[in-house]
This record gives C-alpha cells, structure tokens and sequence, in this order.
C-alpha cells in the first residue's frame, strides 16, 4: 500500500476486543481486522471514538497501532487516532504512527478545556509544523472544541502536512460550506464523515469516504453504499441509506457509547468482549433487549456470521465487485418484496 494512497472510502473505526481480564485480545482483534478487510472496508482507523481511546494507557493506543499494522500488511491504508492530552505527546504519537507505517494520523481538536478558533487554530498548526507524517483534522463538537469553517481554510491553506478533514458533527450544511472554501485552493484535501446516518447525503454533497462504526458491524452494506455514490446510482445509496439507518440509530443509542457496536459485532459472530466502561444492571438489560432488535434488523440483510476460528495470519483481498453487485441486488430485493 502505497504511502500517498487516498483516503477515499469507507475506513472502520474498529473496536477493540478485550479478553476476560479486560486486557487486549491480540488474536482475535487480528481475526477481526482480517474479517473486516475480506468484507471489503476501505482503510482502517484505530484509536477513534468508537475503538475508546481514552479508555487505553498511551502504550496501549501504540500496541494498538503496532498490530493493526502487522495484520493488515499494506492491504488497505491506516488512518490512526493519534490524540493525546497535549502538543508534545501529541506529536510523539504521531510520529510513532507515521514510522510504524500509517497512512495519516487523525487529530481531535482539544477537549475538556473549551478553545475558542483562534486556540483550535494555533493547537493545530503547531502540531502539522513538526510533525513528520499527513494529518487529518478530526471534528466532534459533541466532546471537542468545534473546528469552524474558517479555522479549516486557514489551516488547509498553511499547512501542507494537513491533507483532509474528518467530521462527525453530522451537519450537511457545515460539509459544504468546507468543501466549498477549500477545494477550489486544495483540490488533494480529503473530506469524510463519522456521522453514519448521513452517509449517503455527504457523499451526494462531495465527501471522499467515511470513517462509520457501522462499518465494524455490517461492512458489506456501508461498502455496498459507497460503491452506489462512486458510481452515481443515487437511488440504489439513497434506499440502502435507509436500511442502515435503523441499525446505526439503534446501536448509537444503546447503554454507553459503542456498546451496541459490540453487541452488533457480537451477532455477526464476534465476541469482542467488554467495555472497560462497566454497566449497570439496568444499562446491561436494556443492551440485551436492543441486541435483540439487532439480530431482527440484520437477519433482512442475509448477512453470514465469522467463522469461529481465528487465523491471525490470515492474507486475503477485498470482496469483489461481484459481490458488492449481489448484496445492493438482495437488499433491494428485499425492499421490492416488501412494498
């Protein structure tokens, strides 16, 4: 995989499966990369919102990295989280990533203490300043200082090292607006979304991909989707949109963020484990019960379940066009059957 290769379609925020002591399940988190890139993902993205970053020491985020990028082997770009709580630690992982193989690094603006777009500016430009590998910004107004449209030009036109955007604000308007300011001056800047719920409408309005934790569940339907905007087919993305929908609403608003994305991978066959985040009684019967609606919702898709075994050597390519043509057929099928 080439070091300048895009970062264009759909990349996995992938969870991170623990053991029973709550510690890094190293072979089956190479099962689970191995699965995602067989169903087709486009790039990965480890140490993101949905992977619980904060919830990992420093040297486990790099452990982390370190095996995503083994198992994956050049098949596919990484995209790393590389977060930390200040400028220099910040820079050290980003540099560790970089070195490790990484395409680019993803880098939210600064949270707990609010900034205004000047601070947001300056936190960012001094991070892309020293660095030695691309950055992308990483915009979540839910838990960060927002990142304004302004402070996007005038960081993509400053700073070479910056190469795209990643937003999870959800905000259509906000994307143009983006795209409008900065592609005219940096036509290589890449856009994706985190907000599943609006994939497809981004796509329409000029995103290059996204980063879904959708994707960690159900990776042939958000591949089937991007592959009907590449090509244009609006009303095939605009009906499989809508079929993600429900899952993406359900396993958002499950317990505490991302329960319900595990408990998803859990149906597909996936025992990631637990979160270190403990759940209360009543927060873990509310889980079983939308688990439940889970398993309802995916048996429509006729998906199959991972195979129990795992292979952590496993070297295999992405699903085929054939295979993307077949799911977008049946899901389709369905929605015709049930007019």
């Amino acid at each position: 995989m080439s070091s300048k290769s895009p970062l264009a379609g759909i990349f996995t925020p992938n969870i991170v499966p623990l053991d029973r002591r709550g510690e890094i399940d190293e072979p089956q988190l190479r099962g689970y990369i191995d699965w995602l890139i067989e169903k087709g993902v486009h790039g990965l993205y480890p140490n993101g919102s949905t992977g619980e970053f904060l919830r990992f020491t420093p040297e486990e985020r790099r452990q982390i990295i370190r095996i995503v990028v083994d198992q994956t082997a050049g098949r596919v770009p990484i995209l790393a989280g590389a977060a930390e709580a200040n400028v220099k630690e910040t820079i050290d992982a980003c540099d560790t990533y970089g070195a490790l193989g990484c395409r680019a690094v993803a880098i939210v603006a600064p949270f707990y203490y609010r900034l205004a777009p000047e601070g947001v500016y300056a936190y960012f430009k001094e991070i892309a300043d020293r660095v030695t590998v691309d950055v992308t910004l990483y915009n979540i107004p839910l838990f960060a200082s927002p990142i304004d449209v302004p402070t996007v030009k005038r960081l993509a036109l400053e700073c070479p090292r910056i190469v795209g955007i990643k937003d999870s604000s959800g905000d259509i308007p906000h994307m143009m607006r983006m795209i409008a300011e900065v592609r005219p001056h940096r036509p290589d800047f890449f856009f994706l979304t985190g907000w599943d719920a609006a994939l497809v409408p981004m796509l329409m309005v000029g995103c290059d991909g996204g980063t879904n934790a959708t994707s960690g569940v159900v990776p042939e339907l958000t591949k089937a989707i991007y592959e009907a905007a590449r090509h244009e087919r609006w009303h095939e993305a605009m009906q499989l949109q809508y079929r993600l929908l429900p899952l993406f609403d359900a396993m958002l608003a499950t317990a505490e963020f991302p329960e319900g994305f595990r408990r998803g991978a859990l149906i597909r066959g996936w025992d990631l484990g637990k979160s270190r985040q403990p759940l209360s009684t009543i927060q873990q019967s509310a889980a079983d019960k939308i688990q439940s609606k889970l398993s309802e919702l995916m048996e429509s898709f006729r998906l199959d379940v991972a195979k129990p075994s795992v292979r952590p050597s496993s070297r295999t390519e992405g699903i085929g066009n054939d295979m993307i043509d077949r799911i977008v057929r049946q899901v389709l099928e369905q929605l015709g059957s049930a007019r």
